[in-house]
């Protein structure tokens, strides 16, 4: 069993800055990449940033120079998105998202896409 936790969301005005946290747990074998996505009404969700096991990082263009997405061990069990310079069009519902080996009954770690419940971020004045 695998879980992953978002927090950190909650209501900023813009120009403002919000720290998100991810935190994988349960039977993980290895993690080989996180991703930060969101998804705002009516619009498909979109990939923000992401890290992978190798320390490779890309970031969707609107957010690089604001976004910056980090690892607070090498596992990457815990991963941040510290958000600045915040605009009312980053307000969306941000996700996170584990690509990852997990153990089961089995000698074999299978592969695994995990999802958190996600945390809202919402940016206005």
């Amino acid at each position: 069993q695998v879980q992953v936790v978002e927090s950190g969301g909650g209501l900023v005005q813009p120009g403002g800055s919000l720290s998100l946290s991810c935190a994988v747990s349960g039977s993980i074998y290895m993690i080989n990449g996180i991703n930060w996505y969101r998804q705002a009404p009516g619009k498909e969700r979109e990939l923000v940033a992401a890290i992978n096991l190798g320390g490779g990082i890309n970031y969707l263009d609107s957010v690089k120079g604001r976004f910056t997405i980090s690892k607070k061990d090498n596992a990457l069990k815990t991963v941040y998105l510290q958000m600045t310079s915040l605009k009312p069009e980053d307000t969306a519902l941000y996700y996170c998202n584990a690509r990852l080996y997990y153990n089961d009954d089995s000698e074999v770690p299978k592969p695994g896409d995990y999802w958190g419940q996600g945390t809202q971020v919402t940016v206005s004045s």
